[in-house]
């Protein structure tokens, strides 16, 4: 956004802090990331419609590693995510003039915005991650992230010099009509390190400029290395 410096320090976040009250109001408007988005690609480029991507062709069991113990708060650094080859810096977001979630700068499509109003990845609680999928001209980081599948892991490199390591669990398509805050960014399951990246999906709507979903990937702490 014009004039926001996304450089500047991050609100320091509360330990085991979850997203609740006022905030998962505030956060229904993350889909306003999508809304300003207004891409020259192929329209529908961003993925699928609707609905459960982890059931499509995946197979009938997926063995998924146990939770691993959550860690402390550190501000994340950089997420990668090895399967798509990606490697992006991580910039702390926090709200706009509007109350809404302030995305990425759109001059940086490369780069991931962390709510820093929320747990950082790796401490109890559910963090969150949001990126962009594509530009007026090119796929941005997370065009490829409705291709992740349960198994795949993303990890986390954190100001601490430690690297959490995610599993996905599950990658859903949720239209924004009825928009259920909720579904996207509770718990799983309690007591949990847990990750979402949210971007957008759908099929792109040329005369709303906005596409008609987002996709978001849910993931939970099952490693880390110092």
């Amino acid at each position: 956004m014009p004039g926001h410096d996304e450089t500047g320090p991050a609100p320091q976040a509360r330990p085991g802090r979850l997203l609740t009250g006022v905030v998962w109001a505030v956060l229904l408007l993350v889909l306003w990331l999508c809304g300003r988005e207004v891409t020259g690609l192929r329209p529908g480029g961003a993925g699928p419609s609707t609905g459960d991507m982890a059931a499509a062709g995946r197979p009938p069991q997926v063995d998924l590693p146990p939770a691993h113990r959550p860690l402390g708060e550190a501000q994340p650094r950089r997420l990668d995510i090895p399967g798509l080859d990606v490697r992006a810096p991580v910039v702390s977001r926090g709200l706009d003039e509007r109350g809404a979630l302030d995305p990425p700068p759109f001059d940086r499509p490369d780069v991931v915005g962390w709510y820093a109003g929320g747990v950082t990845p790796g401490a109890p609680g559910t963090a969150l991650v949001v990126g962009h999928v594509d530009t007026e001209t090119r796929p941005a980081v997370f065009y490829k992230v409705s291709t992740l599948r349960p198994g795949q892991k993303i990890r986390v490199v954190r100001e601490d010099a430690g690297v959490a390591e995610f599993t996905v669990e599950d990658i859903q398509v949720i239209a924004r009509d009825g928009f259920d805050a909720r579904q996207a960014y509770g718990p799983r399951r309690s007591g949990r390190a847990e990750l979402r990246i949210v971007t957008c999906g759908g099929t792109f709507d040329a005369v709303r400029e906005r596409y008609t979903a987002n996709v978001v990937v849910y993931a939970y702490l099952t490693g880390t290395t110092a």
